[in-house]
């Protein structure tokens, strides 16, 4: 896939009302970004519709779902899915998808206790049913974080969309990884350079994800402790986990993630007050220029 090295993570791509979304990723399109990815998640719209959407909407950018959840549909579907999207939008489309988290799943109504085995299930169901379909040009990359899930990415996925990680995560993923495989982490970021201001945005978006026991887990993993977690996060947490600061700044985050070894970052424009598109889209006109896009 031709994409370049920076794509765009925005909950509204894909939630946004009417053609709103459309509009947004076509801005994104133009302003030379190589992606833009739609998640999904408590009384979201569904991602692979949304994908739709955007794909119509756009001429040349990819659209990956970060991430289509594995309990949300079962496999024969996300393979069928995958097949329809990947041959109207050859190159284009990204299927990203993942086990999610135990609250989530158990109101859904299934069991968590096992996710890595239900994932390597859920992929052994999928490609029973691409057996009907001829070969597709659409990438499959696993939400994977720590060792068991990126070593199943690597042996069974075309690589990986780590979500909620600092750079030193993209080293150690690619390390696991391997040459070969995609690397294609998401990165929270915030144009603003007042540290306070910067800060209290980040730990308003930081907050739920604080609260999941896999991005805790994985944290603790790269050496941060419940003192990190504690009252909304520690500057150290904060400044790892969101790139703000200047353009240039901002730019440097997404340098430090491929110079770890991702292929193709995905940067998530923070806003005060929580998702706005309008608010995302004028960060990255700003911040183009610095990530050489413009």
């Amino acid at each position: 896939m031709n994409i370049g090295h920076v794509g765009v993570w925005h909950p509204l791509f894909g939630n946004a009302p009417g053609e709103t979304g459309g509009r947004a990723a076509a801005r994104a399109e133009e302003l030379g970004y190589g992606s833009v990815w739609v998640g999904e998640g408590p009384g979201s719209k569904d991602p692979l519709v949304s994908a739709a959407i955007l794909l119509a909407a756009t001429r040349r950018i990819a659209v990956g779902t970060g991430i289509a959840s594995i309990w949300s549909r079962d496999a024969a579907a996300m393979a069928g899915s995958r097949f329809a999207l990947g041959e109207a939008f050859p190159g284009r489309f990204i299927a990203g998808l993942g086990v999610s988290h135990a609250p989530l799943v158990n109101a859904r109504g299934h069991d968590y206790a096992k996710p890595l085995t239900a994932m390597r299930r859920y992929l052994d169901g999928m490609d029973e049913t691409a057996k009907h379909h001829r070969e597709v040009d659409a990438p499959r990359l696993l939400a994977a974080l720590r060792p068991g899930m990126l070593e199943l990415a690597r042996d069974r996925a075309d690589g990986a969309h780590p979500y909620f990680v600092p750079p030193e995560h993209s080293e150690r993923a690619r390390e696991i990884l391997g040459p070969g495989k995609l690397l294609m982490p998401e990165q929270a970021v915030l144009v603003e350079t007042d540290p306070t201001r910067a800060r209290e945005t980040a730990r308003d978006h930081m907050s739920v994800y604080l609260s999941l026991p896999n991005y805790l887990n994985n944290l603790r993993d790269l050496g941060y402790t419940d003192d990190d977690f504690a009252g909304g996060g520690s500057d150290r947490l904060v400044d790892a986990i969101v790139g703000w600061g200047s353009p240039d700044a901002v730019a440097e985050r997404v340098r430090a993630h491929l110079g770890a070894g991702a292929d193709h970052v995905a940067i998530q424009p923070l806003s005060p007050g929580g998702p706005d598109l309008d608010d995302a889209l004028r960060q990255l006109e700003l911040l183009a220029p610095a990530l050489g896009l413009r």
